[in-house]
């Protein structure tokens, strides 16, 4: 049965609102409420049917903050990152059973990173997550001078003291690409890459380093590109206006993969008949089952384990490893890859 209206449509129910319900004194709802002691089984059986029929819920976040403590962690991503949604669910399946919160602040075309990472401090976050952050290393490094900060999927170098870092092997996955497309027979391979984005550096290197090992350095062809579709598009398209087209194609992760494809079956060109492609990240974007990319998958659940598990054990101050923390990578086979025609 739905909640039994006991309070004007539209106001949130109140402890006072749930003692009238239950004929008892707010104080007595409120040590219910607190799971605390002084309140008989009957009482406390009463007040929470009282409180489940009028729809009242505890506030928990006016709780925490009563405590001095928020055990909220924030969490900055992009908005447009189908990566970075898988990453939030594993980071709510660590953080909740292990008593935190999770706030979130976007990064969106109209939303840089300082506007949301400001929006996590205002909230009181007591750490900040920061999804494939692009500010300035120092801009980083005056964050962690201010509460823990884990930095997820960049390489900082040593550059901002203080951040932890958790991140893929993003030169192993490339490497692993080019390993899988090589012993199916490519040998013309081209790499659509990432621009600045976190991790194109390593993966652009990763793929050079895989063709010089199986003698293929004359053939490396790096494409312009970046992190989304349209990127994925313009690459695919100057291939098409070269000639020959390659045999097949690593892009910088699943969303510029995915305009690769769509720009070929514009083209009529026949994925994997005559071009083989590969993303990165396994995404659930690269999981449609009309998509089926082959790519390079990252650890999601590891990943979240890391990055929460160390900014929780800064929070409580536990001796853990500092640093950087480097996931290996795994290739995932679909079906947009198969041996050269």
């Amino acid at each position: 049965m739905p909640p039994t209206p006991a309070v004007p449509h539209g106001k949130r129910p109140t402890l006072a609102d749930v003692a009238a319900r239950a004929g008892v004194s707010t104080a007595l709802v409120s040590i219910v409420m607190r799971d605390a002691k002084g309140a008989g089984a009957a009482t406390r059986e009463r007040v929470l049917e009282a409180a489940q029929e009028i729809g009242y819920r505890p506030d928990a976040r006016a709780r925490l903050l009563r405590s001095h403590r928020s055990h909220l962690l924030g969490v900055q991503f992009g908005l447009q990152h189908p990566f970075h949604s898988d990453l939030l669910e594993g980071i709510y399946a660590v953080a909740e059973p292990a008593g935190y919160q999770i706030a979130l602040s976007a990064v969106a075309a109209g939303r840089g990173e300082q506007r949301a990472t400001d929006a996590l401090l205002a909230d009181r976050c007591e750490a900040l997550i920061l999804l494939g952050p692009q500010a300035p290393a120092a801009r980083l490094a005056e964050l962690a001078g201010q509460l823990p900060v884990v930095s997820v999927a960049r390489r900082l170098r040593g550059t901002a003291p203080g951040v932890e870092v958790v991140r893929t092997a993003d030169d192993e996955g490339a490497r692993r690409a080019v390993d899988h497309l090589v012993a199916l027979g490519h040998r013309d391979i081209a790499h659509i890459d990432g621009g600045r984005a976190p991790g194109a550096a390593d993966r652009r290197r990763g793929y050079r380093t895989a063709m010089s090992r199986h003698d293929l350095a004359d053939r490396v062809h790096v494409l312009p590109g970046g992190l989304t579709e349209e990127d994925g598009a313009t690459g695919a398209h100057a291939l098409l206006d070269a000639t020959p087209l390659p045999t097949a194609v690593l892009a910088f992760n699943d969303r510029s993969a995915t305009g690769v494809l769509d720009t070929f079956l514009r083209a009529r060109v026949s994925v994997p008949d005559e071009v083989s492609v590969i993303g990165f990240d396994d995404s659930h974007l690269a999981r449609l089952a009309h998509i089926d990319l082959t790519t390079v998958g990252q650890d999601i659940p590891r990943l979240a384990e890391l990055a929460v598990g160390r900014a929780i054990a800064r929070l409580e101050g536990e001796r853990t490893p500092t640093g950087e923390a480097v996931v290996a990578p795994h290739l995932v086979i679909r079906g947009t890859t198969a041996g050269p025609a």
